[in-house]
């Protein structure tokens, strides 16, 4: 059991985060939110990403860490770098050029 769960640990760390820094307040965000679901399941690539979803008014720390000045954006850390980011992304077609060096 514990080998299954460091499996899934070491797994995780490989794999590129896709952090989404939203509000709950925004429906843009919400939206937003819903085409990073439809990319991810239209192209399967559930599993090619580890999602973190930061609620902005949750973690004001990470704004300033991430220098993110406005919401809805999207970062994708690959490694220890933030090799890519989008603010205010306008449909799937804004996303999947995001993310298209990661996509299958």
């Amino acid at each position: 059991m514990a080998q299954a769960a460091e499996a899934v640990r070491s797994d995780a760390s490989t794999k590129p985060r896709l952090v989404f820094f939203h509000s709950k307040l925004s429906g843009k965000c919400r939206r937003v939110e819903g085409f990073i679901a439809q990319v991810l399941q239209r192209r399967r690539n559930h599993g090619t990403f580890v999602l973190y979803q930061v609620d902005v008014d949750e973690r004001p720390d990470l704004l300033r860490r991430f220098q993110i000045d406005e919401v809805p954006t999207l970062v994708v850390v690959d490694g220890q770098h933030v090799r890519r980011r989008l603010s205010h992304p306008r449909g799937c077609r804004d996303i999947e050029d995001l993310l298209a060096p990661w996509l299958k």
